[in-house]
């Protein structure tokens, strides 16, 4: 994927294959799907008078259609500086850009919406959830111009989010989730109190995981101006207990 260009191509590599379908609901409403004919009763819409069953059997029916429940997703992707962070070719925000691509090009298919927040610190940047199929563009090209920059800020996002988001919809959240204080992740979680279905996408870099380094090293923080230099060999097993120790509490 990294050898390939555009965001949109990266998307479209992915969804091809996967069989998409709507969403089927039992309600009866107003769709572009015929289901079946009822006789008029008092109370019925009139609008959904079949004038040509009326005109060929002298009575009056009633169109009955199939509802499709249309889903609305909001990519919600950390733009923090250590997104910025990556030693395969890839950065987490390339990936979270890249995983956002896909599903908003999955839903827009399916004739969903889908829409993306770009959040970092206080900033917030929203493209609503629309299911034209030109919006596509517009939201990857709002995906292609995020720059990882700025502290994580989820408690922030998480007020945000409530505040805009009215309609029940699928809240997609993408980060590494390097937020120092206890309560953010769950203040994002609390969206579901609101009937928001939430997933959380969890990205970490192999060298996260790992600390690969053995010589003296120059660490620069990517959110503020902190710098730290150390031997690598003396901190390793006391960063990586602590790093466990934040994937569980994340998990």
């Amino acid at each position: 994927l990294s050898r390939i260009a555009g965001l949109k191509l990266r998307a479209r590599a992915v969804v091809e294959g996967v069989l998409s379908g709507l969403h089927k609901s039992p309600h009866q409403g107003q769709s572009v799907e015929f289901a079946e004919h009822k006789e008029y009763a008092p109370g019925d819409e009139l609008r959904h008078l079949d004038w040509k069953a009326y005109g060929k059997f002298d009575k009056f029916y009633v169109k009955r259609f199939e509802h499709e429940t249309n889903l609305r997703a909001v990519m919600v992707v950390d733009s923090s500086g250590s997104m910025g962070f990556g030693t395969t070719g890839l950065s987490k925000l390339d990936v979270a850009r890249v995983m956002a691509a896909t599903l908003s090009h999955l839903l827009v298919r399916q004739q969903d919406a889908a829409g993306v927040a770009l959040v970092s610190g206080k900033r917030f940047f929203e493209v609503p959830p629309r299911a034209a199929a030109t919006h596509l563009q517009v939201v990857l090209d709002a995906l292609e111009g995020s720059q990882p920059e700025g502290p994580t800020d989820l408690l922030a996002t998480a007020d945000t989010l409530a505040e805009k988001l009215p309609r029940r919809a699928l809240v997609c959240v993408f980060s590494d989730f390097f937020d120092e204080r206890p309560d953010a992740l769950r203040r994002l979680l609390a969206l579901r109190a609101r009937k928001h279905d939430v997933a959380v996408f969890h990205l970490v870099d192999p060298a996260e995981l790992a600390f690969p380094y053995d010589d003296p090293t120059l660490f620069t923080s990517l959110e503020d101006e902190r710098r730290v230099e150390v031997n690598p060999r003396e901190i390793k097993q006391s960063y990586l207990e602590e790093f466990g120790k934040f994937l569980e509490a994340t998990k």
